[in-house]
């Protein structure tokens, strides 16, 4: 009776036994197949996850690809630019200590020009710079953009723009489109040519003044006005007047400046006539872009030259 009980709890034991046993050998079977397909599905996910960061890179490297284009673009007009003008300024050799300032609109200001140099004035600058290398001069540029004669006046009584005009050799101005541009949005109704000669007339009486007051700060100083050219026909064609009005505008400062010995007028209209879509900045069509700036920089330094150069002895 004993052996049977003992024989039984044997049994039992064994029973148990192998029951832990299988439990051990089967749940890491079990974990192993729960595991895998978390592997598996990883695996196929993170190559769809790498893709993004594929694309996302291409299309990163096609704007840094496109962005250099313009950049080179944009560089390649300017050294154009300059190119043009280092011909016109070859064996120029500067007087020492030179300094130019220029003051008016957004001509001066260089608007339109993409490269951000100053326009005209700062192509002057950087031929300056490539053609006397040990020459001490400066340009200093106060232009601004909607400057018309009066709003010039104003800001010629600032300390910044007296004391620099009391040093100046050289003053270039750039002013009165504005003066014109006036006159057609306050008349872009009815706009006629009656419209223009008043404001012409208080025109003259400004840039009058604009040359007294350089005049009265330094009467050495050469001043050089550029003129005007005709940026609006293709936007007023009904009114053939306005090459008229702008000939008109040049004429008057012309006959102001004759009566003056040390200011010299410096015609640019006929740079621009029939070339306004190579010369013109195509968002505006108004102010010249680099090529145009180009051509204004080598006009300006025709008339400025003998002033600038150094006088061989």
């Amino acid at each position: 009776m004993k052996k049977l009980k003992w024989l039984t709890l044997m049994i039992l034991s064994l029973c148990f036994l192998a029951l832990i046993v299988i439990t051990l050998i089967y749940n890491p079977v079990e974990n192993e197949t729960q595991v895998l397909p978390e592997d598996s599905h990883q695996e196929e996910t993170e190559p769809e996850e790498a893709k993004e960061p594929d694309e996302d890179e291409a299309a990163s490297e096609e704007e840094d690809a496109t962005e250099e284009e313009e950049q080179a673009s944009v560089g390649e007009g300017i050294r154009e630019a300059f190119s043009s003008v280092i011909e016109n300024a070859r064996n120029l050799f500067l007087r020492d200590d030179l300094k130019i300032v220029a003051i008016g609109d957004s001509l001066t200001q260089g608007v339109g020009d993409r490269t951000e140099n100053g326009g005209y004035v700062g192509i002057l600058e950087d031929n300056f710079n490539q053609s006397n290398e040990t020459t001490n001069f400066t340009i200093d540029n106060f232009g601004r953009r909607g400057d018309r004669t009066d709003q010039l006046l104003e800001r010629m009584e600032s300390r910044d723009m007296t004391s620099s005009i009391k040093d100046a050799d050289i003053v270039l101005i750039t002013i009165g489109a504005n003066n014109v541009m006036q006159v057609i949005e306050h008349n872009f109704t009815s706009l006629s040519y009656d419209d223009f000669p008043p404001a012409r007339a208080n025109y003259a009486v400004e840039l009058e003044e604009i040359f007294s007051t350089i005049e009265e700060a330094n009467p050495n100083a050469s001043i050089y006005l550029v003129g005007l050219y005709n940026p609006f026909n293709q936007y007023f064609d009904h009114i053939p007047a306005l090459a008229q009005i702008m000939n008109e505008w040049n004429r008057e400062s012309e006959s102001i400046i004759d009566d003056r010995e040390n200011v010299t007028f410096i015609p640019i209209k006929d740079i621009f006539e029939g070339n306004e879509k190579e010369l013109l900045w195509e968002v505006d069509h108004f102010h010249p872009n680099e090529e145009g700036y180009k051509q204004m920089a080598k006009r300006v330094l025709e008339y400025i030259r003998d002033d600038i150069e150094e006088i061989e002895e």
